[in-house]
């Protein structure tokens, strides 16, 4: 029973040059309130002291509630796989695949408000008859449409956990066929040795001279930067 309230926490980030790279993997519970405060304060401690500007996860919980505690201002942005996969689980099969178009509507949509528009479209059609589906996209509508505040050549990159999915799925085959054989500290070094390995061939953030304006507070709106002007009369 133990062992199955174990998990493995990831943390990745990308660096000012757009290169991702692995700053977290541990050991944790039931992936806890607790247990990504730790891995939070951890990262924390060895010297990511400037609020990140952007976290971009799954629904656990414990990480959206331990966050705000560590980093009080970074923006949040749900993962839209996973969010489609939940969604979908709430209809019927032979609806499925035009619910999913309808999704791709939305975070496709080239603005914010697009993205808007398609939202309330499928709220509209299916609320009446599907309330579980509609209320499991509703409920996170503010970190699901983030992305749109930053650069456009990023929007491929943060929509989504793909990088740790990818990554995470060979990680998957090679501890199941090991369950059981080995223990949980041999696990955990061979899950790093893979995860590392991997790092070396994660592809740069395109537009990673974006990068240097996101962390010095320029503003963007719908994947454009805002120009000084506007800046100017949205502050008036």
């Amino acid at each position: 029973m133990e062992e199955a309230n174990q998990c493995i926490l990831v943390v990745i980030g990308a660096t000012a040059e757009g290169k991702k790279e692995l700053l977290a993997l541990t050991e944790g519970f039931r992936e806890s309130e607790e247990s990504w405060k730790d891995v939070l304060l951890d990262l924390q401690r060895r010297g990511l002291t400037v609020d990140p500007r952007l976290a971009i996860g799954d629904g656990a919980l414990g990480f959206w509630k331990a966050l705000p505690q560590v980093w009080g201002h970074t923006r949040t942005q749900r993962c839209w796989v996973h969010k489609t996969v939940n969604v979908l689980n709430k209809f019927p099969k032979h609806l499925q695949a035009k619910a999913k178009s309808a999704l791709h509507q939305i975070w496709m949509a080239s603005t914010r408000e697009h993205a808007g528009q398609a939202f309330e479209a499928f709220l509209t059609t299916y609320t009446p008859k599907y309330p579980k589906a509609a209320e499991c996209l509703a409920k996170d509508k503010k970190a699901l449409l983030a992305f749109y505040d930053f650069p456009a050549e990023h929007w491929h990159h943060i929509r989504t956990t793909n990088p740790i999915e990818s990554t995470f799925a060979t990680v998957r085959l090679r501890t199941a066929k090991t369950r059981g054989c080995v223990s949980r500290t041999s696990i955990l070094s061979m899950v790093f040795k893979l995860a590392r390995s991997a790092e070396g061939h994660w592809v740069k953030l395109c537009g990673a001279a974006q990068m240097a304006k996101l962390m010095h507070g320029v503003p963007f709106k719908n994947g454009v930067e805002v120009q000084k002007e506007s800046r100017q009369e949205i502050a008036a």
